[in-house]
């Protein structure tokens, strides 16, 4: 088993879990079982209570596992599916620990964060990088696995310096993904925030292989050059990867950058360097989805879209349908508070940008959501939708109050 580790500095969110499944994409088109593994560092023992501003959304596995939306970019790049045990969270390793020590596996000793909660984490790793996640039911052949270096991450930071050593070093690699910002005052793209967190790091034990750099925009040779001076690597161990129109397009990025090669020597990998077909049709799918030329509007009234990631399944849903049909995908956001009439008494300007919004949408999409708050809003679009004959999708809640409109509109149920 080869593991494949991805740590992030600077700030979250800044493509950990893209950079792994598309570092996994190249690795499963070159012929390789690849599976994935999340590790989120709160106490919480799973995603299924979180307000969706919290984390984004949360992703629902096969098994009912309620975990980091992450997981749905796994399951989506590789074609894979995982199980719940495949989000690893601090409040599960703690739990399992605990039951153990209730039960009497210590045999007396005093339990402690080293070395019973890291042994904890490795164990976990292993067994679950052994369960098949493909549709052949064969046990994989490499593993990834994403962290972070926050305070509450520690244990786990110091059970993979432990673990790098007991899976040798051909079988395990730590890739960095850091972020490269650009101040608008001087226009110079800024190489000391992943200095210091390469730094930072290094104090805790574990050395990068690769070291991912995250920018707005292509990143000069010369600042690959002082990221490589400074943080002790060779320039081909520093990969760029600026913002894109599609996420699908990174793959695209990493495999230009010789990362197939890099990987065959570094983990000893029996493949070609060259990727096989399935990148290609990767790549016909990327360039595809940047000359679209008609487009597709949806407007999706939920409650929670001040974030677009508390609804990426239903984004993803969309814009890959979109695809198959050869449309750019317009996905509006409407917030459905701003659809009511108390909206209209108190700011009429909102009020009415969200119904021209809603007016001109091709279809109308309600999706799932809480409590009573924006419901009024909700139910009026489906009443719209309905009328005036627009495609309608409701999903979860949505499809309920499809229900209770027609119910009140059609046969004047009170």
């Amino acid at each position: 088993m080869k593991y494949i580790l991805v740590t992030g500095g600077v700030i979250s969110g800044i493509g950990k879990g893209i950079i792994a499944s598309s570092i996994g994409t190249i690795l499963k088109s070159c012929g390789l079982r690849v599976t994935a593994i999340k590790i989120d560092p709160y106490i919480n023992i799973d995603a299924g209570t979180f307000s969706p501003y919290e984390h984004g959304e949360v992703f629902v596995l096969n098994d009912g596992g309620e975990v980091d939306l992450d997981l749905g970019n796994y399951e989506r790049f590789l074609d894979i599916s995982l199980y719940k045990d495949n989000n690893i969270t601090t409040g599960k390793i703690y739990q399992h620990v605990i039951n153990k020590e209730r039960h009497g596996d210590y045999l007396g000793k005093t339990v402690q964060v080293v070395p019973h909660i890291t042994d904890a984490v490795q164990e976990w790793v292993m067994n679950q990088a052994k369960v098949p996640v493909d549709d052949d039911r064969k046990e994989p052949q490499i593993c990834l696995g994403g962290t972070i270096g926050d305070i509450e991450g520690m244990p786990f930071v110091e059970a993979f310096r432990q673990f790098q050593f007991k899976a040798k070093r051909e079988n395990f690699c730590n890739i960095h993904v850091s972020l490269v910002p650009q101040p608008n005052a001087t226009g110079e793209q800024k190489t000391k925030p992943t200095q210091n967190s390469v730094r930072a790091l290094r104090g805790l034990g574990l050395s990068p292989d690769l070291i991912v750099c995250r920018s707005a925009k292509p990143i000069e040779m010369a600042v690959k050059e002082k990221i490589s001076m400074f943080c002790h690597v060779e320039p081909e161990q520093v990969i760029f990867i600026h913002d894109v129109s599609s996420t699908y397009r990174v793959p695209i990025l990493l495999e230009e950058q010789g990362i197939i090669k890099y990987f065959k020597q570094r983990l000893n990998l029996p493949i070609d360097d060259q990727p096989s077909d399935l990148l290609m049709k990767w790549k016909k799918m990327a360039d595809r989805y940047e000359r679209l030329l008609k487009v597709c509007s949806i407007a999706l009234v939920g409650k929670y879209t001040k974030l677009s990631d508390c609804y990426a399944s239903v984004f993803k849903a969309l814009e890959h349908s979109a695809l198959a049909i050869n449309h750019k995908l317009d996905l509006m956001y409407i917030d459905s508070t701003e659809l009511e009439r108390s909206t209209e008494a108190e700011n009429s300007v909102k009020y009415h940008q969200a119904w021209h919004k809603l007016c001109k949408a091709d279809g109308i999409l309600v999706p799932g959501g809480f409590g009573i708050r924006g419901t009024e809003g909700k139910l009026q679009a489906i009443s719209w939708a309905r009328t005036k004959k627009k495609p309608f999708l409701g999903v979860c809640l949505g499809m309920q109050l499809a229900v209770v409109e027609f119910a009140r509109n059609c046969l004047n149920w009170k």
